[in-house]
């Protein structure tokens, strides 16, 4: 018999996930009644593997074979902390740690996590949201394109259906610039087309004057660039989506600048100084010079992307602490928020200021991260991040889910990892940050969710320029792609489309994924069931804001409930070759499924349905 402990189970632990200092977290462990258990102790240790706190769990009662001991965990200092459990008997004592089905030695498992974070303030807006994530340059194109003080060289694509320029030039070189004109007009008059998918967020990729077609190059922070349009037209843009109920974020990239920029200027393209020309620049300070000026410190060796001094005073003052800062300045034009680029190279110092600075400006603003790994834990540059611990995010982008889903829908699990996953996040996460995650299947930074449900999309750029799909293989893809999605809508946080993925567009990593959008020759069917999914999460608010627990996880199927408020849902996945016989319910969305009696349906191979329970 083994001893039973279950974090996620609230007969074990109760609050379920992270707690708030000073609340009590209840704790009980089940022992043999034959090991002669006399008292269990909780070890707590902080982020150092230092002893933080004992919690002394005393004999409650003895059900059946089991002694039960419980007691109370409180944690008064915001932290990431760890724990595992000494066992006392009359001879002596033995330590328990989380161990899994298959081991046999509990003391030779793994903590379990605990984290003490502050109280959660994330804007009700982005709770439980839908998000829309646009690639200004590829997205759609309204009228002519002005090229005045454009930074060049730059090519500008004769048509709009003409494949992405993927082809070094002829040093060798990688640019980035080719363009299609994709520009603020042209989302302005999607906005209906946005807001027919349920979005209620709108994710730009940066928009800032920039060389190349990607814009994390930074040229200059404040103005848009001249091609996607004038600050009148963003101004013009985020009004239109306000009116619609449309929230929009802007890219924040603030752990590098262009090389070809206002402050660094080593192309000359914004005339006199720089810190590239100029040792009395007032950007100087802001960059890291080995020699002066030809050798300096970059983002990953990229000589066009200089890295600032993120604690810099002048940047900070230029970036956040300025009275015309470069947040204040676009949420005075409109923005309701910032994704920031590769948030892990950015000091906790530094988002302590930027969170504080934005809600001063915008008490509603949002604040959310580019992480790949659970973000609770991650360990960055050789320092712990405290993106929770410390409140200094409001929500991330969730890899972890993505990862699950394509593993589940290719066959590399049979659903028992998908669970795994998702509960470690749930359980890691600050509930609101969970209900708030982006929840992404596509990004400008992955293949395409129809090229990566095939297994498809990896490679060199020359392979991917040639790589294809048939027509047997895009059905095969649309019908993963109609489950995956699915489950995207159905987990807590906020499910976010790539532009396009919708309308089935296919692709391998940058810049294959960055392809435009195909206006007029969408895959109706997969916009409609988009359209469906998104309505869903408008109707149900037990979908934004539920709790989530499993009731089936392995052999192919996925069953999971969604609960909030007396009200739930229950969510039903079946990829195992067996028909699945699953009880009826109020059924609000379902796909390869019959009736079989009265109040029962069978989900066949790819089958799901959401049905409310009565």
């Amino acid at each position: 018999m083994r001893i039973l402990y279950n974090s996620r189970d609230s007969q074990f632990k109760t609050p379920f996930g992270t707690v708030n200092p000073g609340q009590v977290c209840r704790l009980c462990v089940h022992v043999p009644s034959s090991v002669g258990a006399q008292q269990v102790v909780c070890i707590l240790q902080n982020d150092s593997g230092r002893e933080a706190a004992q919690a002394v769990l005393s004999y409650e009662k003895t059900l059946g074979a089991y002694d039960h001991f419980s007691g109370n965990l409180v944690m008064d200092v915001p932290g990431l902390y760890f724990y595992y459990f000494r066992i006392y008997k009359k001879n002596g004592s033995f330590r328990l740690f989380k161990y899994g089905a298959e081991d046999t030695n509990m003391e030779a498992g793994s903590l379990w996590q605990i984290s003490c974070v502050p109280d959660y303030d994330v804007p009700q807006w982005a709770i439980g949201g839908t998000m829309y994530q646009i690639f200004p340059d590829r997205f759609c194109k309204s009228g002519s394109v002005d090229l005045k003080g454009k930074l060049e060289p730059y090519t500008v694509h004769a048509s709009w259906d003409e494949e992405v320029g993927w082809q070094p030039n002829e040093k060798g070189e990688i640019l980035n610039n080719d363009f299609y004109g994709g520009n603020f007009r042209g989302i302005t008059e999607k906005m209906d087309y946005i807001a027919s998918l349920g979005v209620t967020v709108l994710y730009l990729n940066p928009i800032s004057k920039s060389f190349s077609s990607h814009r994390y190059d930074t040229g200059d922070y404040k103005q848009p660039d001249p091609m996607l349009g004038t600050m009148e037209d963003f101004k013009e843009m985020c009004r239109a989506a306000h009116e619609k109920g449309i929230k929009v974020v802007l890219d924040g990239v603030y752990s590098h600048t262009g090389s070809n920029s206002l402050y660094f200027n080593r192309e000359k393209a914004f005339g006199p100084g720089g810190a590239y020309w100029d040792k009395e620049s007032p950007y100087s300070s802001w960059y890291q010079f080995y020699t002066w000026p030809d050798i300096y410190n970059s983002w990953w060796g990229f000589d066009t992307l200089p890295t600032v001094n993120k604690m810099d005073p002048g940047f900070v003052e230029y970036i956040i602490t300025g009275e015309d800062s470069v947040v204040a300045h676009w949420l005075k034009a409109g923005c309701d928020g910032f994704r920031l680029d590769v948030a892990d190279e950015l000091p906790n110092e530094f988002l302590i200021l930027l969170k504080k600075r934005i809600r001063e400006i915008n008490p509603d603003a949002l604040l959310m991260g580019e992480v790949w790994e659970d973000a609770s834990n991650k360990i960055a540059y050789g320092q712990r991040r405290r993106y929770f611990v410390d409140g200094e995010l409001d929500s991330v982008m969730n890899y972890p889910f993505r990862t699950a889903i394509i593993n589940y829908l290719r066959g590399l699990d049979d659903g028992k990892a998908f669970r795994e996953t998702v509960l470690t996040i749930a359980e890691d996460y600050p509930h609101q940050v969970l209900l708030s995650n982006m929840n992404l299947l596509g990004t400008h930074d992955s293949p395409r969710i129809l090229s990566s449900l095939l297994g498809k999309g990896e490679g060199s750029r020359e392979e991917l320029a040639k790589e294809t799909m048939s027509a047997a293989e895009y059905a095969v893809a649309k019908e993963r792609l109609m489950v995956a999605s699915f489950l995207q809508f159905m987990l807590p946080g906020m499910p976010s489309i790539y532009y396009g993925d919708e309308a089935g567009m296919a692709g391998g990593k940058d810049p294959f994924n960055r392809r435009t959008y195909p206006w007029g020759k969408e895959d109706r069917e997969l916009y409609a069931h988009h359209c469906r999914l998104g309505q869903l999460r408008k109707e149900q608010e037990t979908l934004r804001l539920g709790d989530i627990a499993f009731f089936q996880a392995g052999q192919g199927r996925i069953g999971f409930s969604r609960s909030f408020g007396g009200k739930k849902l229950s969510i039903y996945v079946n990829l195992s070759e067996e028909n699945w016989e699953v009880p009826a319910g109020n059924m609000l969305l379902g796909h390869n499924l019959r009736a079989v009696a009265p109040n029962w349906i069978s989900l066949q191979n790819k089958g799901y349905c959401l049905v409310e329970e009565a």
